[in-house]
């Protein structure tokens, strides 16, 4: 007999103020993962030009978002520089509970909501920049901010950044790839819980009374 290869999904957050890197390593991830993908968020942002609809978002209306969440459809909301992002509850359960491994690439208050309605599923990591200039350098050489917005972002790292404590992980992203496999090796870890082996309990107990 062995162990079920049934597994419970992994919900892996990642935080960090905006040009830290987090989008990447996501991105990264995916591309070295198949089992991995990225929870969508809906939010009421504006579409970038490199952006499409049901891939990097799902893009709504304010008043469209609002009905949504009068009707509790989200598992975490935020309002973060002025846009509504949020979280399908009913498309997150469904995947965590087949076995899927989700990424959320979400700030400090999405996070807590998460941690308050699903903690045994979640593993999160806060992303910090190597340091203050580089994080500038980073949102600069975007190129998709303004200077103000830029400025507005700098002025919110900070404040940001004193949520690292709330992480189960820290990764200082001065090197993308060495980043990818730290959150990389953090994620395979996790996957051997044993809250998350299905089948392990009455493994354990049939080997146990073996002769």
């Amino acid at each position: 007999m062995s162990v079920s290869n049934k597994k419970k999904g992994v919900m892996l957050v990642l935080s960090s103020p905006s040009g830290a890197g987090k989008s990447s390593i996501c991105k990264s991830l995916m591309n070295l993962d198949k089992n991995l993908s990225l929870s969508i968020s809906t939010t009421t942002r504006k579409k970038r030009p490199n952006e499409k609809s049901g891939e990097d978002y799902f893009f709504v209306s304010i008043e469209e978002f609002k009905t949504m969440l009068n009707k509790n459809h989200f598992l975490e909301h935020a309002n973060v520089f002025d846009n509504y992002y949020g979280t399908d509850k009913f498309l997150v359960e469904k995947k965590i509970n087949n076995g899927e491994d989700l990424i959320f690439d979400i700030d400090w208050q999405g996070a807590q909501q998460l941690r308050e309605k699903m903690r045994e599923d979640i593993v999160s990591i806060f992303i910090l920049p190597p340091n203050k200039k580089e994080l500038e350098r980073r949102l600069n050489s975007r190129g998709q901010d303004s200077n103000e917005v830029v400025k507005k972002r700098m002025d919110g790292a900070s404040a940001e950044i004193t949520h690292w404590a709330e992480y189960d992980y820290v990764v200082i992203n001065e090197d993308l790839n060495k980043s990818v496999e730290a959150v990389l090796g953090i994620l395979k870890a996790e996957r051997m819980k044993r809250i998350r082996q299905v089948g392990l309990v009455e493994f354990v107990r049939t080997i146990s009374h073996d002769s």
